[in-house]
């Protein structure tokens, strides 16, 4: 049964365990003819990304974990002129080290960069699902297995179908159909604080209200005069803010390409 990856990316906590641990495994060790030893420094066949979004104070950070897709569609296994790529029955797909000739088309091909180039062995190296462990024993490559928030899993496809549907894959125009689910990957966001600057007080429970081609979100701002809209489209957007006591204040295209931070808004008294 072919088997997937699934990362909840609310529950990753930035550890980089999973990295250090892919890193622990594979460099300096063999594991012919699963893959030779990954180098030290230049490659990550599991990596960690930091994701930095909007601008101080409205600043959140999400993580992201990346490896091999193991692809349904893979690139590599198309390009590959030496038949070097062998699908697993598990799905998993191995380069095989003693195939490979080093001409780097897997390289260009692989839409998710999860292919690497060792030019001291001149062959290709790439993530292998820890199936050298699998092979003998171990239930969970070592990426999941060091996790501790359970942001990562592994199982058979069958049995996380709960996870899977409604989940995202990355670049899903590629077509390559990568066997990595991922859920709760946040949105864009628009934010600010309100606030009187003739009182120098902040705003409490001033009216926001977001519109995007008719769909509407609302909130409130707290106690801190501060309002967040989270886990939005990319799209553009007008938003309304009004309290009892002040005039309206209106902004225009605001484009969510980037999260927003709008700062400090004051709303002038009536």
């Amino acid at each position: 049964m072919a088997k997937v990856f699934t990362v909840d990316v609310a529950r990753c906590s930035g550890c980089y365990n999973c990295q250090l641990a892919c890193k622990d495994e594979h460099v300096g060790n063999d594991w012919s003819p699963y893959a030779k030893p990954q180098p030290q420094i230049g490659q990550f066949w599991c990596r960690l990304e930091e994701h930095v979004q909007g601008t101080i104070p409205k600043v959140k950070i999400h993580y992201i974990t990346k490896m091999c897709a193991h692809c349904r569609n893979a690139a590599c296994m198309a390009v590959c002129p030496e038949d070097a790529f062998e699908r697993r029955e598990d799905g998993l797909i191995i380069l095989r080290p003693d195939k490979c000739s080093g001409c780097k088309k897997c390289v260009d091909a692989c839409p998710y960069g999860a292919i690497f180039f060792n030019p001291e062995l001149n062959i290709a190296q790439k993530c292998t699902g820890c199936a050298h462990l699998l092979d003998n024993g171990a239930k969970l490559p070592r990426c999941v297995e060091a996790c501790p928030t359970d942001a990562l899993s592994f199982g058979e496809e069958d049995e996380m179908q709960d996870f899977i549907e409604g989940a995202d894959i990355l670049k899903p125009e590629t077509g390559a159909s990568p066997r990595v689910y991922y859920r709760n990957i946040p949105g864009k966001f628009i934010a600010g604080t309100v606030y009187d600057p003739v009182e120098k007080e902040v705003v409490i429970g001033a009216k926001c209200r977001l519109n995007c081609g008719g769909k509407l979100w609302e909130a409130v701002t707290d106690n801190y005069g501060d309002f967040w809209f989270k886990d939005l489209p990319v799209g553009v957007f007008e938003l309304v803010i009004e309290m009892k006591g002040y005039k309206y204040k209106v902004f225009h295209e605001l484009r969510s390409k980037d999260c927003v931070n709008l700062g400090d808004i004051p709303l002038e008294k009536e």
